[in-house]
């Protein structure tokens, strides 16, 4: 005699794959953004680090050179690259002729005498004033080095 043993499905049903999916997507869109501004918030720290890092070549070449570089290319050979993949900017200020291109505060006064050094941020975009929306997630040298941080915080 032959027992016939009958066997469950034990497969997924599209019911409980489809709540599975409803769950981890929403705690994905609930994670996500802090991971996101964790991220933003590690690219800042590292661009404020490598902006004080750069100043210190910055013055140690106006201590052998008795001037600033007129570029970063004459420092390190070539432009670093801040966190988000764009190249520092830096601006010699000791020969500029007038503010055009100085970095200005929200009352349009320079905000280095010396020389600027800033990241332009996760956008890329920069404009002179840190008051302008290009220039808010800037990442900036003040006050002649005093200050390095967030445009907004200047």
């Amino acid at each position: 005699m032959r027992i016939i043993t009958v066997r469950k499905n034990r497969a997924f049903t599209t019911i409980e794959i489809a709540v599975v999916l409803l769950i981890a997507s929403l705690l994905f869109m609930t994670v996500s953004p802090a991971v996101i501004k964790m991220i933003d918030s590690a690219h800042s720290d590292t661009a404020e680090e490598e902006i004080a890092e750069i100043q210190t070549s910055i013055d140690d070449f106006y201590d052998k050179n008795g001037r600033y570089p007129t570029s970063l290319e004459e420092v390190f050979g070539e432009t670093p690259l801040d966190p988000w993949g764009n190249p520092y900017q830096y601006l010699d200020l000791t020969d500029l002729k007038g503010k055009g291109k100085m970095r200005k505060d929200k009352n349009l006064v320079p905000i280095n005498s010396d020389y600027d050094l800033f990241s332009m941020g996760p956008d890329g975009q920069s404009v002179s004033p840190l008051t302008a929306q290009a220039s808010q997630d800037d990442i900036v040298r003040g006050r002649n080095g005093a200050f390095i941080g967030l445009a907004t915080e200047y």
